[in-house]
């Protein structure tokens, strides 16, 4: 059994494993096509975005923050808290909708175009490895080589260059969890007080590292289950990378003297998979190994210009397309993926606008019902809890609408800062000879810069009898 794998059951293994289960590493080479332009600067914009994005503020505001220890998010300069979880669960089931319908009609483009993965892998560090060790070729015969000066200072400096990669990429992903400032001050303060961050950002680094130095393609194969879901999400009319079996087959090189008019425009020379960097046949059909990166077709295209062919033999398209030349149609899944996007659209605007600045909450104190006074009055103790889901500070006022009860709040100024969580105990008191019943209704309201923004009903509690 050869280690190359047998071409006619593809299906039945990975284009990167061999028989005997060894991986196959590949050296996938760079085609600088129409497209391949068109994914850099893409990525360009991207890398910059990404790198940038901590340091961006909206009014003075975070663009992105993901605090998960402190449970504080910032989205587009917007804070969110817990209490918000339902309007994040919403907005994910949107994008998940979102990508699925994307996916049914433009196949996995987002994976090859946008995903960081892609971008990281084929825009970053290909890119270093192919100015430090070559060309595919050359990284071949690097391998192959024995250990020696040549290979131990281009392999060297190699791995030096994507750790130190992996180690900024570690610091931008940090930033955004914990924001750039805070990261800063523990960078630049007492190493003791430094020393849980840096530990934080190597174990990173290292898993960045491992990702794009040895994992590779492995993340996109194995790894992220959005690959094994194409294959449910795609239909016949999925517009993907595809090979044009009608016209490019039978394929066969090119011969002096030799009638080509029984061939496709195929002539084989295989630089559509030695371009791929799964390591994938794309004229075997679409693969769960395909990411989309459309580097065949760049390939492709430039054969074709050689030996004076129309381009395009392998393209974005639909299989009905290329079989039945029926064009693009809206499919009964389009339709219902679409609907169901718009109403989770919807459901997540309606929420958003609905939201309110501030939001706040009454309780009794547990374990407590009431206390009797030296002077004849019964009180009760409670705790307003509040969150200001803004970044400026907010005036607020509680008011009880029982006219023969009195509120008292400890503490000034009555005020709740930006972005804050704030709990505060007050009191309720009433005259022994008011209480009627010892279970009493009470009516508070709760305003916000002068302006009402909830009504709260609790209980007040007093004594069973008058001599209790």
């Amino acid at each position: 059994m050869t280690k190359k794998q047998n071409t006619d059951n593809f299906r039945e293994h990975l284009a990167n494993v061999t028989n005997e289960g060894k991986r196959i590493w590949l050296y996938p080479k760079i085609i600088k096509g129409k497209l391949y332009k068109y994914r850099t600067y893409l990525s360009w914009f991207y890398l910059a975005f990404f790198f940038a994005g901590p340091f961006i503020k909206i009014n003075g505001n975070p663009l992105l923050l993901l605090d998960v220890l402190q449970r504080r998010f910032v989205i587009l300069g917007q804070p969110f808290w817990p209490q918000d979880f339902h309007m994040l669960v919403f907005l994910m089931i949107t994008l998940i909708v979102f990508i699925v319908l994307f996916t049914v009609i433009y196949g996995r483009v987002f994976c090859g175009w946008v995903c960081p993965q892609t971008i990281f892998m084929e825009m970053v560090f290909r890119k270093i490895e192919n100015f430090i060790e070559g060309n595919a070729n050359k990284q071949k015969k690097l391998d192959a080589m024995p250990w020696n000066r040549e290979k131990i200072l281009k392999r060297g400096g190699k791995y030096v260059a994507f750790y130190g990669v992996s180690f900024l990429i570690a610091n931008t992903f940090l930033a955004y969890i914990i924001g750039w400032e805070r990261l800063w001050a523990k960078i630049s303060g007492p190493f003791s007080e430094g020393l849980p961050t840096l530990a934080g950002l190597l174990v990173f680094t290292t898993v960045f590292y491992l990702v794009f130095a040895k994992l590779r393609e492995l993340v996109c194969i194995m790894i992220c289950p959005y690959g094994r879901l194409q294959g449910v999400m795609l239909d016949p009319n999925s517009m993907v990378v595809a090979y044009d079996d009608v016209r490019g087959e039978p394929r066969g090189k090119i011969k002096r003297n030799e009638d080509q008019s029984a061939k496709g425009d195929c002539v084989d020379c295989r630089l559509c998979v030695d371009v791929c960097p799964t390591g994938i046949d794309i004229r075997h059909g679409t693969q769960l190994e395909c990411v989309n990166c459309t580097a065949c077709i760049d390939a492709c295209d430039s054969v074709m210009e050689k030996i004076k062919k129309p381009t395009g033999l392998i393209r974005i398209d639909s299989i009905n397309n290329i079989r039945n030349k029926t064009g693009f149609r809206i499919t009964p899944r389009i339709i219902a993926y679409t609907t169901l996007m718009v109403i989770l659209m919807g459901i997540f605007g309606v929420l958003l606008a609905t939201r309110s600045d501030v939001e706040a909450h009454i309780l009794r104190v547990p374990g407590q019902s009431f206390f009797r006074e030296p002077n004849g009055v019964v009180s009760n103790m409670y705790q307003l809890e509040m969150v200001n889901k803004t970044f400026d500070d907010k005036e607020f006022e509680l008011r009880v609408k029982n006219e023969d009860m009195e509120l008292i709040i400890p503490g000034n100024p009555r005020k709740i800062s930006g972005d804050d969580l704030m709990k505060r105990m007050f009191l309720l008191k009433q005259d022994t000879t008011l209480i009627t019943n010892y279970k009493q209704p009470v009516e508070l309201e709760i305003y916000i810069d002068n302006e009402r923004i909830k009504s709260v009903e609790t209980t007040f509690f007093g004594p069973m009898s008058k001599t209790e």
